[in-house]
This record gives C-alpha cells, structure tokens and sequence, in this order.
C-alpha cells in the first residue's frame, strides 16, 4: 500500500462523490479497498480494490454494511456485520475512527483492518449513504497481538493465584492463535 497519509485517500474520495459525475472513476483508480452504502446499508458501489482485500465480489443489494465475507474483533470474536464499524457510522450518523476488525475471506485467509466509515448527507441535512475505505493493518496488528499474549504471560507469572494464571495463560493463547491466523491468512 502506498504510505500516504490514508485521510488523504478519503477526502480524494469525498470530494469526488461530492463534486464530480464520473465520482466511481476517480473510486476506481484508488489504491485502497473503498465502497459506498446507500442510508439503510446496502452496498451500492466498490472499487476494484475490495474486491482484492475482500477475495469476493460482493453482492449489489444483498451485502450490508460491509463488503467482507467474514468479520471478527481483533480478540478473535465473531463480528455480525450489523455490528460493524460501518453500521455504527449509519446508526449513529457520524465517522467512526480508531476501530481495528479483522476480515476473513472465503478462502479462509484473514486481514486486519482499519475502516473509516463516514456518512453521506443530502443538502437538506438528511442521510444519504455512507463511504468507507478498509486500510491493511495486519503486520502491525499481529505484532500488537504477540505483545499482548506475552503481557499476559508475564502477568500470569507475577500472579501467585492459579486461577489466575490459568485465565492468563488462555488469553495469551488466545491472542496468538488470532496473531497465527492473520500471518497464515497473507497471500
């Protein structure tokens, strides 16, 4: 991915779908994963890129929220897309910043990522849809994890409670399994 500041990549795409007719042109030519959602949702438009981060073509008036197969947090959790970062731009009617997800392909191979959902108002205030752009963050997400796994280690052994380390030392493998599964998951 080209190292330029990903907010720059997002105002390029909001000024085109503000200004410009041939807005999905200017979408397309982006390097990053980028979408657009209409008021309830659905996905209405992706760029090439998605189809790339995602390993699937979504599906015009069936996918919601998100143009992945798959989400969980970055503890491994399952994510319903209803719970996404995008649906909670749309429900909330504002960006939603500093979220982490991770996207599991049809493939079975998974991607860190951090969105930036952001809604899409009318003139007359009222919402319109939404964009976002999914920014590849799994080398710096499964080093954070490893981190994590040997906190909990550390603290396990610092603890003179067994209990404790025994719940200790299932997070720590926990979070490897999760860190595992995204360098396994890289093409």
């Amino acid at each position: 991915m080209n190292r330029q500041n990903p907010e720059q990549f997002l105002e390029v795409a909001l000024e085109a779908i503000g200004s410009q007719p041939d807005w999905r042109d200017t979408l397309n030519r982006l390097p990053v994963p980028v979408y657009t959602t209409d008021d309830r949702g659905k996905v209405t438009f992706w760029n090439d890129a998605c189809v790339n981060f995602a390993g699937r073509e979504p599906e015009l008036g069936r996918d919601r929220w998100c143009v992945t197969w798959q989400l969980y947090t970055t503890a491994g959790d399952p994510l319903r897309h209803e719970d996404c970062p995008m649906a909670q731009a749309l429900a909330q009617r504002r960006p939603v910043r500093d979220a982490i997800a991770i996207a599991e392909r049809p493939d079975g191979s998974r991607v860190a990522f951090r969105p930036y959902p952001t809604p899409l108002f009318n003139d007359d205030g009222s919402l319109s849809g939404a964009i976002n752009m999914l920014i590849d963050v799994t080398d710096e997400q499964s080093d954070a994890l490893h981190e994590q796994a040997e906190r909990c280690r550390r603290l396990a052994g610092a603890l003179y409670t067994r209990e404790s380390s025994i719940v200790l030392e299932q997070m720590a493998v926990r979070y490897e399994r999760t860190a595992s599964e995204l360098e396994t998951g890289r093409r």
